[in-house]
C-alpha cells in the first residue's frame, strides 16, 4: 500500500448500478489517469442461502453485465483501461475484501447514495463492513442530498 492515498497504484471499485457507484468509478478513473494506476470494477451477485452458490441467476447476471458494460464505457471515455469482473457470492462485502487482497488494491472506492431509512443517515451494511475491515485505504463518495430527501438535521435536532 502506498503512503499517499492519491498515489494509489491499484483501485477496486465495487459497482451496484447506482449513480453514486458510477461517480466513484469516475473519481477513481480521474486519479488513475493522472497516476497511471490500474482500475478494477466489481459487480457482485448475492446468492441466497437457499440456492447453491453456482446457481444460474440469469436476470441478476444480465443486470451485472449491463452495469459493467456502462462502467467500461465510462472508463473508456476517461481514457482509462478498466478490468471488470462479475462474481457470485453469499455476501458482497466479503468478496470486496477478498478481491482487494487478491488484486493488492491500494484503495477501495465506494459510491454511496444518500440514505435515511429511519430518519437518520446510514452508511449501509456493505460500506460499514468494508470500512471496518479493509486492508487498504477506503474512499467513500457520498452523493449529496437531493430534493426528494429530507434535509439533514443537526445533532440533537429531530
Amino acid at each position: 500500500m502506498t503512503a499517499d492515498p492519491l498515489q494509489a497504484r491499484t483501485f477496486l471499485v465495487p459497482l451496484d448500478g447506482s449513480e453514486a457507484a458510477y461517480g466513484a468509478l469516475a473519481t477513481a478513473c480521474g486519479v488513475a489517469r493522472k497516476t497511471r494506476a490500474a482500475v478494477h470494477a466489481l459487480y457482485v451477485i448475492e446468492v441466497p442461502r437457499s440456492l447453491p452458490i453456482e446457481a444460474d441467476m440469469v436476470a441478476e447476471g444480465q443486470r451485472g453485465e449491463e452495469v459493467l458494460e456502462r462502467a467500461e464505457e465510462l472508463a473508456a471515455g476517461l481514457d482509462v483501461r478498466l478490468e471488470a469482473e462479475l462474481l457470485q457470492a453469499r455476501q458482497e462485502a466479503h468478496v470486496i475484501l477478498d478481491e482487494a487482497v487478491e488484486r493488492d488494491a491500494d484503495a477501495i472506492v465506494l459510491g454511496l447514495e444518500y440514505q435515511r431509512p429511519y430518519g437518520r443517515y446510514e452508511l449501509g451494511k456493505v460500506a460499514s463492513y468494508v470500512l471496518e475491515r479493509a486492508p487498504s485505504y477506503v474512499w467513500l463518495i457520498r452523493y449529496p442530498v437531493t430534493d426528494g430527501d429530507p434535509p439533514p438535521t443537526r445533532p440533537g435536532q429531530k
